[in-house]
């Protein structure tokens, strides 16, 4: 199945319970404007409310995922208008959403891209990818969650690094220092971001969400109450159908048909 939302920049496809959304203007590199803003909203929708869907992918058409915003925007915005810009609303959605969001960065992930791709829950890479958050060089900060997000992942030292000079970085580097899950070659690209989503699409919906719930509560709480939370959310699990399945199947020596109740 494919959609077009309604919007040339970003195409939605939906095939087997993996929603794939493409950034599609691949003529200025997939920079963020306020088409591509108005469709990732929309194709969030329209997953949310899709109970078939337990992975999305968000990927570049293309040689990049996406350079960062569309710098031409930034000339006459107007302090109130930049703080109302709306983009971390995305990403913030992105990271709440109740699927697991797998970033497939097939190039450039540079400033709001970057930021996009670290809202997913899982990044793949292609061995041509390049990330940095370079905003400093406009005289500006990352303002989509980039100071909030690059410090959980790889640590406040190679953060503040990475900000403050505005460096650019190849995937294995973005490997090395945790920011990527896995660099795979050109040529394997796709089928490696396929054989992840496909992978995690055959697990339980309902154990999908929580354990997605439960690993960013792990973030921003203290360790007694993110106990607290798995142990509620592990609790809640043995309510559910799924549950009933993956023990069943798992003494009776069989593969697991989940359903996502």
């Amino acid at each position: 199945m494919t959609m077009n939302e309604g919007n040339e920049a970003i195409i939605l496809e939906k095939r087997d319970g993996i929603a794939t959304i493409k950034i599609n203007r691949p003529d200025v590199l997939n920079a963020v404007n306020m088409d591509i803003i108005e469709g990732l909203s929309r194709a969030i929708d329209d997953i949310e409310k899709d109970s078939g869907i337990r992975v999305a992918i968000i990927t570049g058409v293309g040689k990049s995922f996406s350079a960062g915003a569309d710098i031409s925007m930034f000339k006459d915005l107007k302090p109130a208008e930049a703080r109302n810009f709306g983009f971390s609303e995305i990403t913030r959605r992105l990271e709440l959403l109740d699927k697991i969001v797998i970033a497939g960065v097939n190039g450039y992930a540079l400033g709001g891209g970057c930021e996009i791709a670290m809202a997913c829950d899982l990044r793949i890479a292609s061995e041509k990818a390049k990330f940095g958050q370079p905003e400093i060089n406009l005289g500006v900060i990352p303002g989509a969650g980039g100071t909030q997000r690059l410090p959980k992942l790889v640590g406040k030292t190679k953060a503040m690094e990475l900000i403050l000079t505005g460096a650019m970085i190849d995937a294995q580097e973005a490997y090395r220092i945790g920011l990527v899950n896995e660099v795979v070659p050109e040529e394997r690209f796709d089928e490696s971001l396929e054989e992840m989503a496909r992978t995690i699409s055959q697990k339980g919906a309902v154990a999908l969400a929580l354990a997605k719930r439960a690993i960013n509560a792990s973030l921003h709480t203290d360790i007694d109450t993110g106990l607290e939370i798995e142990k509620d959310l592990f609790a809640v699990l043995f309510s559910t159908e799924d549950k009933e399945e993956g023990v069943a199947a798992f003494l009776e020596k069989r593969k697991a048909a989940f359903r996502g109740k």
